[in-house]
């Protein structure tokens, strides 16, 4: 398993980058309706904090499980806004 440091990078960068394709998608296309957009910059700041509460959460007992549960549901968050964003 990584480090807890890793997966704090791994967080992120993948949040990081949605929010980023996110903004280049609002500036590319300064006519559409930004509500969607902004709800899902929204979802991805709400995500980082939901993670990084996870990441120090202390009543846990197997944290190499713990670690992965949140690796796996990182990347399938990510993927979903990955979804709504090309759906704009």
């Amino acid at each position: 398993m990584a480090t807890i440091r890793d997966l704090k990078k791994d967080i992120n960068h993948v949040l990081g980058e949605i929010i980023e394709m996110t903004l280049d998608w609002e500036k590319a296309n300064p006519d559409a309706d930004k509500k969607p957009s902004a709800a899902i910059v929204d979802e991805a700041i709400t995500a980082y904090d939901t993670f990084s509460a996870k990441i120090y959460q202390k009543d846990i007992e197997n944290k190499k499980a713990h670690f992965r549960a949140i690796q796996d549901e990182l990347a399938e968050k990510g993927n979903a806004l990955i979804e709504k964003l090309n759906a704009l």
